[in-house]
Order: structure tokens, then sequence, then C-alpha cells
């Protein structure tokens, strides 16, 4: 008998993260010859997952009995999971699982407690509300997924394949867990993490009072603004724009105008052929040394690896000289 990957399934848990899994974890790749993981699938009675109907092999006791026990997405993370659910996933650790989430499934395990103190993450949307549901959690919104011993989370959808594929690799060795890839046709491990994903931060309203500036100055990313230059278009004091931002976009201006740059910078790796000291120049950043600076920090990827990763169709556009 193989390691038992306990897959828990209770109604409210995302499909796609738990057929992902089950693709892992299911079967071998052909010509791995090491023992295989035997999957059980772990509720307490049949549940509709979205459009599809599954019914458990064993009920959710059985975790306690896992090598490790994996915990897809939770659909609605305002609604608590089942208080079943979680006993049976604390019960798990307790007895020794190795316990990993998948995308909104670190929802679960905070509510039974086995983040607390330890550093994690989920899906990028949704990093603010569990840290601010579960403060004693350290959130890593940057990551695709954090390897806390017996204790593992991964971002949202694609990232719970990379958690998956990192646990196969911690089991059976690299060779193997690029064999399961090579099946997969998915990349091993992949460069970065979920911040290259992550969308640009704009207000939820519209009737702000800075409305009108923050147009303006995305229409003037190409030249070298100030907080002087905002505030004189705002008819503020910079001190009074200064908490308008905080209010406003959470952050600072000189960070906003950054975050808008990094931004535009990656529209125009994915959709033109502009070499990177053209981007420099149309963001506002100067120089590409500057920008993939800026860029590997802000994004964890640099500009070349980015515009690989994301490039649209050929645009037909001839790159810019530098």
């Amino acid at each position: 008998m193989g390691t038992v990957v306990a897959l828990a399934v209770t109604e409210g848990m995302l499909p796609f993260e738990l057929s992902m899994a089950y693709e892992v974890f299911g079967a071998a790749p052909v010509g791995v010859t090491v023992p295989w993981y035997d999957v059980e699938l772990c509720g307490s009675d049949a549940v509709r997952l979205g459009r599809f109907r599954l019914e458990p092999d064993q009920g959710l006791d059985r975790l306690r009995q896992a090598d490790t026990v994996i915990v897809p997405g939770w659909a609605d993370t305002d609604v608590d999971p089942p208080a079943e659910l979680v006993g049976a996933v604390r019960a798990a650790h307790e007895a020794g699982a190795r316990v990993a989430s998948l995308c909104t499934g670190a929802f679960v395990l905070a509510a039974a407690g086995l983040l607390d103190g330890r550093r994690a993450t989920t899906h990028w949307v949704h990093t603010a509300a569990l840290a601010a549901r579960y403060p004693r959690v350290e959130i890593d919104p940057d990551v695709l997924y954090v390897d806390d011993g017996s204790v593992l989370t991964s971002a949202g959808k694609a990232a719970a394949l990379d958690l998956c594929l990192h646990l196969v690799r911690l089991d059976h060795g690299s060779s193997v867990a690029n064999a399961v890839a090579r099946r997969l046709v998915v990349p091993p491990h992949r460069a970065g993490g979920q911040a290259q994903f992550v969308a640009a931060p704009v207000p939820a309203r519209d009737d702000h009072p800075l409305a009108a500036l923050l147009p303006w100055a995305i229409e003037r990313l190409d030249r070298p603004l100030t907080v002087e230059d905002l505030a004189r278009q705002a008819g503020m004091s910079s001190r009074h724009l200064g908490r308008q931002f905080r209010a406003v976009t959470g952050t600072t201006a000189l960070q906003w105008l950054l975050t808008q740059r990094i931004r535009r910078a990656q529209e125009l790796l994915e959709t033109t052929d502009d070499v990177v000291d053209a981007i420099a120049a149309a963001t506002g950043m100067g120089t590409a040394t500057t920008l993939r600076r800026h860029f590997h920090r802000t994004v964890g990827v640099p500009p070349d690896t980015y515009r690989r990763t994301f490039r649209s169709r050929p645009s037909g556009r001839q790159p810019r000289a530098t």
C-alpha cells in the first residue's frame, strides 16, 4: 500500500482544485515504478460541487488516518466552513498528517487554527479577507505556495498544481515530479510568485476626491511626475493630497504611481515588441536598469521572463530603437 492522500470533500468546495489534486495523486505516470499514492475521497455524504455530484469513499473521520490531507478551495469565503470539516482537519493534523490547502482552502485551515503563527497564502483576491479574519496568520500575498513543514498553503487555481507537484517532489524527488508535470503538459516549476498575476489596484468608487486626478496621472506615466505635480493638478497641498491618497487607494501617491508604471510596463510587454529601454521611457522609469529593478522587485520576475510567459499574439510592430 502506498502513502494515503485524503481529499476532503464537502458542500461548498471548488471542483477545479479537487480535480487537479486527483490528477496529480490519482495515478503514477507511465514508467514511474515507485510506490504511488492511495487516494481517498473523504466526506460525510454525497456532495454537489458546482454542476458535479460526488460520492465520497470514506467519512471525514478517515482524515485522521491519512498521511497527507488535501483541502480544496472553499467557494464562499464569507461563509464559515462546516464545523465537522474544520474539526476533522484539525484532528488529522494532531494525528500527524501533513495538511495542504489549495487556493481558498486556506480559510478551512485557518478556522482549524492550523495557520496561527504560521506563514501562509491564498488566492490574491482573498488575502486581505484572510488576514482580517485571522490576524494571527502571517499572510504572504505574493508567492505561489508556502511550505511550512506539516502545513502547506497555495495561491489560487493553477498555483494549486504548483503545490501538488511540490508535494510529489518532496516525496519522490525531482525526476518523478518532472514526469508528472510532463504528463500534465505543465512546467515542473514556475518562476516568480502570484504578484505577476495581480491586477493593479483601482478605487472602488468614482466619486472620490481624486476621481479627476488619477486618470490625468495615468495619461502622463511617461513623465517624471512628483507629489508636488499631483498636488498642483488636484488643487491641494501635498500633505492633504497624501491623506486623500491613503483614504482612496490605501497607499501613498508615489507608490500608487509606481504601481501604475509597472502595470503599464506589463501591458507593453504583453502586447508590443518594444525593447525594455523603450518601455522604460514610455512608463517614466527612465532607464532599462531602473525598470528591471522595480519590475523584478514588484512582480517577482524580470521583464524578459514576464514577456515570455504572458506574450500575446505577435503585434506586427517592430521594436523601437533605443
